[in-house]
């Protein structure tokens, strides 16, 4: 999920008294462990909502289907609840780049470009990933949209070792971007991730200067997302103040993994290929 970096220091769990901790966390090998586990159970709902979703399907159907499937192997949807938030997914379709609320008005259509964004509570620790589905058909622009974007999120991976600064992923991600002609959407970043939702350090997507350039450490847990748009990189927010659309009305493509930090390099968490 990705969210205004200003909810990086408020809770995450809205029925808890616990504040959220402060500063970077390092991960033990056993809350690691436990990572892997709530990680492989968003890369599984993940994967399994990739391939039901069907055309005339509505976007409470995905929300539904989503948390059954969280709560049937012992975890609570991350989402729902936080911060007023009503789904388990956040589901976003088209020119909506991010927190689309799921409906039953929302109707999946052939030719749609749908992001499906869910995260996992298990054992006191978070997964979040997000992903770019082509329903049927689709322009050439947004297929063309959709391999860049996840080209990009591994562009930045890649770049991820202890040692390494935050700034060597945005740049990688952000030249990967630019060199195909899209835009990268900067109101919103990724994130630390573990016993919040949201914990520092924000993980931005393009060079700046605005944001602290962490030096990267084995243990360290991340929610890696770039969110790209075909046109403008700005977005709005629409009354239900979640769900954020293109200015222009472009399209927009997302895709997130939950990445570990490790002396030589990194474990993607939320690998579906594994799976």
């Amino acid at each position: 999920m990705n969210i205004f970096s200003n909810l990086l220091s408020q809770t995450t769990q809205p029925t808890t008294s616990k504040k959220q901790r402060r500063g970077i966390e390092i991960k033990s090998p056993r809350e690691i462990e436990i990572m892997r586990q709530s990680a492989t159970i968003v890369a599984t709902v993940l994967k399994e909502i990739a391939e039901l979703v069907k055309p005339g399907m509505t976007t409470a159907d995905l929300d539904k289907y989503a948390e059954k499937r969280i709560r049937e192997m012992g975890a609570t949807p991350s989402f729902k609840g936080y911060h007023g938030f009503p789904g388990s997914i956040c589901s976003s379709i088209n020119n909506e780049a991010v927190h689309g609320i799921p409906s039953t008005k929302k109707v999946i259509r052939v030719g749609d470009l749908l992001k499906v964004d869910t995260g996992a509570y298990y054992q006191g620790f978070h997964g979040d990933s997000c992903i770019s589905i082509a329903v049927g058909e689709v322009t050439p622009e947004a297929a063309k949209l959709m391999c860049v974007a996840e080209e990009a999120l591994y562009k930045g991976i890649e770049q991820v070792r202890a040692g390494a600064y935050l700034l060597d992923l945005a740049g990688a991600i952000e030249d990967h971007v630019k060199s195909n002609g899209f835009s990268i959407v900067e109101e919103f970043t990724g994130h630390g991730v573990g016993r919040n939702l949201h914990e520092e350090p924000s993980v931005f997507n393009y060079r700046t200067r605005e944001m602290p350039n962490v030096k990267l450490r084995a243990g360290m847990t991340l929610a890696i997302e770039p969110i790209l748009n075909a046109g403008s990189r700005h977005t709005r927010t629409l009354s239900d103040r979640w769900t954020a659309v293109t200015v222009d009305n472009s399209l927009s493509a997302q895709f997130e993994h939950t990445v570990l930090v490790t002396e030589t390099g990194y474990e993607i968490l939320t690998d579906r290929s594994k799976l």
